[in-house]
């Protein structure tokens, strides 16, 4: 029996740390919900309030315009209170957010409610990962840190079925409470993240050693692996490892100016490729295609010849629903295979699908008659495009981002990083139908193929394997040849394959 105990308790630190990580990522679940729901609820608010095809791009893509601020914002606010508490004010102004959707008796209330929940989003997306790397051990990090990405599409997920189910309403009520009902989740996320713990690294970096450890204590499995992690964390942030005392007086700070200087004007040769991969990955995230296909997929199954509004809500609950399995193999596979060779993999696959899908679609646009193949095989091709895409690119980009900047760096290296993915999520969700007007639908997903042949390109240059590297010694493996790093790459690449 006390062996069975024993094993019991073995990894009750780190089952403690991933709990804390899913709480946490309940905000990636509110945020997922936002943009899924929008997809359905454009259908309705076009009928209600007759809004232009301009006027419903400006509505979908304005939210991450400004959740490009709100990042930006974020990287400071998270220094300065903490990561726990910028979490608590990502739910609030979501729950605001909602409140104006909701209410949205006109298109600029509607418009006002999307840029406050578009705040939030940016705070979001930057704090979870980085809460969720910090508060984990090197083993389970990736793991850790792909669950707001698991979360976001749980959440995408639960938008398209509460479309379809409150479509069926009056049309005065349906979409508005589609909209609204995201604030009940938010008001109780505020409320319940205040019992997690705060990041141990961020609570060093205010010289509270003391609390920090009482953290690591609990998110560790043994005494030892917390003491180790503490001594690591404390060398990362300029403090004598040996020191016992509860709590240290650090130099004063300068308002991030430093920070500033050391990511954009005057970084290391190591912190420059770190900042080269995350603005990298998070640009390329976008631009090959996949908020045009969560955000306009009724759109592209319309073009394809489904034309009922059930089905074509069902439908987009299969993207859902593929996006979420498929996410929930990439979390199990990220600390065993690595972070390269599943990216790799999953951008070559989404090359494939985006040429399939631009083909069955421009043969669906120029045929005269209705082609059943075609139809069928551009749905299959969206599914697979999905599938690829939540195997590697879309957890890996949130992993990647949020472990490989040095500790005081990291909030405000990742806020550079989201604030490029949102840039990238609003160019695209902003000007899809005018680019398919432009140059058809098939045509706008051959331009993403392309695009997706140069992402793959770079991830193989241009970013090392993060795998089993602890947080503190990710400038030694960036400032390393990159030759070596592209030979190991091979080499797992060939064992998975």
């Amino acid at each position: 029996m006390e062996i069975e105990r024993g094993n019991n308790n073995e990894h009750k630190g780190s089952r403690y740390a991933v709990a804390c990580a899913v709480v946490t990522s309940m905000i990636s679940i509110i945020f997922g919900y936002d943009t899924g729901v929008m997809s359905g609820a454009l259908i309705f608010i076009k009928e209600e309030l007759g809004i232009s095809d301009t006027q419903q791009e400006v509505l979908a893509g304005i939210l991450n315009i400004c959740a490009l601020f709100g990042s930006l914002v974020a990287g400071r606010t998270a220094d300065y209170i903490g990561r726990r508490y910028t979490i608590t004010l990502a739910s609030i102004l979501f729950m605001v957010g909602s409140v104006l959707m909701g209410y949205g008796p006109n298109y600029a209330i509607l418009m006002t409610g999307r840029c406050v929940a578009g705040i939030g989003v940016g705070f979001a997306l930057l704090i979870a990962p980085v809460y969720a790397a910090e508060i984990s051990s090197t083993k389970s990090r990736g793991f850790v840190t792909s669950l707001p990405e698991l979360c976001i599409g749980i959440g995408i997920l639960l938008g398209y079925i509460v479309n379809y189910l409150f479509g069926k309403l009056i049309l005065r009520l349906g979409w508005r409470l589609m909209l609204g009902i995201a604030a009940v989740p938010s008001l109780a996320l505020a409320l319940g993240i205040l019992a997690m713990p705060e990041s141990p690294r961020w609570l060093v970096m205010q010289g509270h050693l003391g609390k920090a450890k009482k953290v690591l204590l609990q998110v560790s499995d043994t005494e030892e692996e917390a003491e180790l992690r503490l001594k690591d964390i404390k060398s990362a942030a300029g403090i004598d490892e040996n020191c016992t005392e509860e709590i240290v007086k650090l130099p004063q700070k300068d308002n991030g100016e430093a920070v500033w200087k050391e990511l954009i004007f005057r970084p290391s040769y190591s912190v420059r490729w770190m900042l080269i991969a995350a603005v990298g990955i998070h640009f390329f995230e976008h631009a090959t295609g996949i908020e045009a296909v969560m955000l306009y997929s009724h759109r592209i199954f319309k073009k394809a010849g489904v034309t009922s509004k059930d089905k074509l809500l069902l439908t987009t609950i299969g993207v859902g629903l593929t996006k979420v399995i498929c996410l929930i193999i990439a979390t199990f596979f990220i600390d065993k295979v690595g972070r390269r060779p599943l990216l790799l993999v999953s951008v070559g696959g989404m090359v494939c699908s985006l040429g399939v899908l631009g083909f069955s679609l421009t043969m669906v646009d120029t045929s005269h008659e209705e082609l059943l193949w075609a139809l069928i095989l551009s749905i299959v091709a969206t599914y697979i495009y999905v599938a690829f895409f939540n195997l590697g690119l879309g957890p890996i980009t949130w992993v990647y981002s949020s472990e490989i900047f040095p500790l005081k760096l990291r909030a405000q290296g990742a806020s550079i990083g989201v604030a490029v993915n949102r840039l990238t999520n609003a160019a695209i969700s902003m000007s899809f139908i005018s680019i398919y007007n432009a140059i058809t639908i098939g045509g706008a997903f051959f331009m993403f193929a392309g695009i997706s042949v140069i992402a793959w390109a770079f991830f193989y240059f241009f970013m090392p394997e993060t795998k089993g590297v602890a947080l503190e010694e990710m400038e030694m493996l960036f400032s390393k040849n990159k030759g070596n790093n592209v030979t190991t790459t091979e080499i797992d690449l060939r064992q998975i394959l």
